[in-house]
């Protein structure tokens, strides 16, 4: 059966807060239960006891693990058996075979390390891969750098390279793609614009860090009037040709037409969480 994301806007929410997991699913699209970087070393087996103690909607659940090969992973996956949980977030992911390994679930892997962004295609390709998302700040500090962003809040080149390379390897192999993390939650400008740009070029979701993130995003995958109205021009045009035609001066081909097709789905889900434009 193939997972039909719910929605561009996911959200962390820390494994050992129990008390925000409502409020996270209430607020976003999918929540990530976050058992790695999210929680204190002396506080993960308390947040393995919360997620099996307190259950949300596994079809609007993801659970982020510990990174392969530590003891932490394994009592992580130990966890999950008590659990209705089948989506996990694999960080650090660096092989295929970490993913492989994991069978049993279906695996976002986390692009956030030098290793992971070489071997980035092939773990896009695993059977059981079903999206990527890439992490900045991690990487940074595995080159031995400080800052993956400029003062101006854009991108270091380094990122952007792993931020285009986790989005192509999606893409090439039918995954879906999630869009890093903007940490500066006070910037919702800067935020919106980062999410404009990750519509533009095809990430599928933003992931959020705070609940006030989640309305933003939310509004910069809901196509405009203007372009909702184009789509839907356009795709009642398609079945009056054959192949390529011209439309309203432009050349219409397949990818044309899969651009409006995309629209159209994003203003559907836009409607359907009261931000139709």
């Amino acid at each position: 059966m193939i997972w039909e994301m719910p929605g561009p806007a996911w959200l962390f929410c820390p494994a050992d807060r129990p008390e925000r997991y409502a409020k996270a699913a209430a607020a976003a699209d999918v929540v990530i239960i976050d058992l790695e970087d999210g929680v204190a070393e002396a506080d993960k087996a308390a947040a393995r006891e919360a997620l099996i103690a307190n259950p949300l909607d596994p079809e609007r659940t993801v659970i982020r693990v510990n990174a392969a090969n530590t003891v932490e992973h394994m009592l992580d996956r130990d966890a999950l058996l008590r659990t209705e949980y089948r989506r996990i977030m694999l960080p650090k992911c660096e092989s295929a075979e970490q993913i492989t390994t994991l069978a049993d679930y279906e695996v976002i892997p986390l692009i956030e390390s030098p290793l992971g962004a070489l071997a980035v295609g092939r773990a896009a390709i695993v059977r059981n891969a079903i999206g990527v998302m890439w992490g900045a700040e991690d990487l940074v500090a595995g080159l031995g750098g400080n800052s993956s962003r400029h003062a101006d809040g854009s991108y270091r080149d380094v990122a952007r390279h792993v931020r285009s390379q986790a989005l192509l390897a999606a893409k090439a192999y039918g995954k879906f793609a999630l869009d890093s993390v903007y940490l500066d939650i006070a910037e919702l400008d800067k935020l919106a614009e980062e999410t404009l740009d990750a519509v533009a070029i095809g990430f599928d979701a933003k992931v959020a860090i705070h609940p006030s993130q989640v309305p933003v995003i939310r509004r910069a995958y809901a196509p405009t009037s203007e372009e909702i109205d184009w789509a839907q021009r356009l795709l009642d045009e398609v079945p009056n040709h054959r192949g390529v035609f011209t439309y309203e001066g432009a050349m219409v081909d397949a990818p044309v037409i899969r651009h409006a097709e995309r629209i159209v789905r994003r203003a559907q889900g836009a409607d359907s969480a009261g931000f139709a434009s």
